[in-house]
């Protein structure tokens, strides 16, 4: 294998597939890229058996070959290299020599042979997405992700295609996000899967907040999703996700509108001294007024208030902090107005500038 590129055109391709490199890798081919050279192109690959990354480079090379470096290293040769470098890349006796002016490398090398691939993708559905719209649901909704929780399930994000919508759903059973985007998906009937968390983590880093359209394709067993040059490929999680329908209340009379941010601020404020591990806080609600409590075991209190708009019945209520400030951390907009039925019951939270998004809370006993 012999080809000659300038540091740019290899280190961004390279950036973007680094994330599917297993740091605790089961075999040695896995802490490895895959270099496959033709003649018209520049292919590298990177995966831990759950995830797969794949970027393209158009270029002629001189001598198409394929084999596999240690990609950390590989990573960290580039980058160290000045920014106008030109790279030059051979493999011979099992080493892969890259050279720079003056800078000479000897990295050891795998067999292509040893490098493991997914199982081909069978596509079910396809459709074409703008990059932000995709950004923008996961953003809103994967932070209620569950993490290594024992219902598998959970630890991830279930997107659900139908006619003309997109929806992504993610809970760890104590708080639910789920938010909607049109799209331009022509499938008759519903379908659901379950990216697992890793999955999801390297979809954020990818995707831009351009206008850009990438390809989902959904399968059987994997969702893939290609962007111009780059192609990432993940396992789904086997498992029948949630109705989340049945989560979401429709019985809340009790609706209080505040100011997004002042209550951002108020709830950061009274969680100062909130229990460390518990992060329990009392709401108290009455007429245009909201009242948050907390203490901790050492007999600490805050109390805070904050004008609201609310005409409903006073209410008292527990909930975990940080679940409420996840809420409002992934919106910009200015109001933001909860629905609730009685002190025992999940509240549901929504942005009236942003109806496509709603999150529901359970309680908690204080």
């Amino acid at each position: 294998m012999k080809f000659q590129i300038e540091k740019e055109n290899l280190l961004n391709p390279l950036q973007q597939i680094i994330g599917a490199v297993e740091k605790r890798q089961t075999m040695p081919a896995l802490s490895n890229v895959l270099i496959r050279a033709t003649e018209n192109s520049l292919s590298l690959t990177a995966t831990d058996l759950e995830i797969e990354l794949i970027s393209q480079i158009n270029m002629v090379v001189d001598e198409p070959a394929e084999i596999t470096v240690p990609a950390r290293k590989f990573l960290d040769i580039c980058k160290s290299l000045p920014n106008e470098a030109l790279i030059n890349f051979t493999v011979s006796d099992s080493k892969a020599l890259v050279q720079s002016g003056r800078s000479r490398f000897s990295l050891t090398t795998l067999p292509a042979n040893d490098f493991p691939a997914l199982e081909a993708i069978n596509s079910i559905y396809e459709f074409e997405i703008p990059q932000s719209t995709l950004r923008d649901i996961i953003e809103r909704t994967a932070f209620a992700m569950a993490q290594q929780d024992v219902r598998y399930y959970l630890n991830g994000l279930m997107l659900e295609v139908s006619a003309n919508y997109l929806r992504a759903v993610a809970t760890d059973g104590h708080r639910l996000a789920y938010c909607e985007k049109e799209t331009s998906a022509d499938i008759a009937d519903i379908k659901q899967v379950i990216l697992p968390r890793k999955g999801v983590l390297e979809l954020l880093r990818l995707l831009s907040d351009s206008d850009d359209k990438v390809k989902v394709i959904l399968g059987s067993n994997h969702l893939q999703v290609e962007f111009n040059a780059l192609r990432m490929t993940s396992k789904l999680i086997d498992g029948r996700f949630p109705d989340y329908n049945r989560v979401m209340p429709t019985d809340g009379d009790n609706i209080f509108t505040a100011d997004r941010d002042q209550l951002r601020q108020a709830l950061v404020r009274a969680s100062i001294l909130s229990n460390e591990k518990y992060r329990g806080i009392r709401l108290i609600l009455q007429k245009n007024l909201l009242k948050l409590q907390a203490q901790n075991p050492d007999q600490e209190e805050a109390d805070i208030e904050l004008e609201v708009v609310y005409n409903g019945d006073d209410i008292e209520i527990g909930f975990n902090v940080n679940y409420m400030l996840d809420v409002l951390n992934v919106s910009n907009t200015e109001m933001v107005q909860a629905a609730l039925r009685d002190s025992n019951s999940s509240f549901l939270l929504t942005y009236p500038d942003q109806t496509d998004c709603k999150y529901v809370i359970m309680p908690m006993r204080l």
